[in-house]
This record gives structure tokens, sequence and C-alpha cells, in this order.
């Protein structure tokens, strides 16, 4: 049995800044081997998918606002973050690393802000910035017809 687990969440910016979000809630219980059941007795997401959402709509919402600053296009982002959950030295149950996709539009793929943004977006994400400090979040932004436009893997400063 592999010591590694993943998670996907998946979130559809329906306007402005507001996400849907769609957890994977399947597995819960494969994942908590050896650890106590989640608050609520797994009927909703885990601090683990708590903290892979918080990554991915902080760095969403970071690259909406430079792009378009207060007018994001409703419909315009497609945001899914794979969290790998392993097991440390001393056997405990911790986040690997998050990998977050961000596929955009045309619309925000063709705008005039677009490529000065995909080099500053990620510096103003709060979240992602912060829990960098503990493990490596991984993003990467594609277009509508799947080309990559930005990809960035940075090593967390603890690991």
């Amino acid at each position: 049995m592999s010591d590694e687990k993943q998670f996907t969440i998946e979130m559809e910016q329906l306007q402005g800044y507001e996400f849907k979000v769609k957890f994977d809630l399947a597995g819960v219980d494969e994942l908590l081997v050896d650890e106590p059941p989640p608050v609520g007795e797994g009927k909703g997401p885990n601090p683990s998918r708590m903290i892979t959402v918080a990554a991915a709509n902080c760095l969403s919402a970071s690259l909406l606002y430079c792009v378009t600053k207060n007018e994001p296009p409703a419909g315009s982002m497609h945001t899914t973050a794979t969290c790998t959950m392993k097991r440390n030295a001393k056997g405990r149950l911790r986040i690997g690393n998050i990998k977050v996709k961000m596929t955009v539009d045309g619309k925000l793929e063709e705008a005039a802000r677009m490529k000065r943004c995909l080099d500053l977006f990620e510096e103003f994400c709060v979240v992602t910035a912060s829990l960098r400090d503990g493990f490596p979040i991984d993003v990467e932004i594609v277009g509508q017809g799947g080309e990559t436009l930005h990809r960035s893997s940075l090593e967390s400063a603890g690991g």
C-alpha cells in the first residue's frame, strides 16, 4: 500500500469572485487510516481539503483581479487542485504538496494585462505564499485550447 494518497477539488468561477467548489469527499476514510475522523463525521470537507481550496481560490482570485481588476467576466475560469497526502518520518499524515491548474477562457487569455499578470499574481496570493513555507505548491495556467501559459514550481522554504 502506498504511503501517498491524493484528492482533487474543482472550482468553477460563476461571476465576479464567486466560485462553486466541488469537494472530492470519496476516500476520506482511506486517507485517515490511523488518524481520527474529521469533524462532521465525513459529511463535509476536512481541514486538508479546506487548505487546498483556500490555496486554489486565492490563486484564482489573484489572477482574476490582476487581469481584470473589478469586473472579471462570468465563467472565465475553471480551477482544479490536487493535494497529495503523505506520511512524514514519524509516520504522521501531512500535506506533501498541492498542484493547482487554472484553465482560462479565450477572453481572459487574450486580455491586455494577462502576460504581465502571469509574472505577478502569485506574489499577491497571501494564502499560497504562506503555505509555501511548509510544502510545495505547483501552479499551471492553461488556455482554452490546452496550451500552457504559465507554470511555476517553487519549493517550500521548510522542505
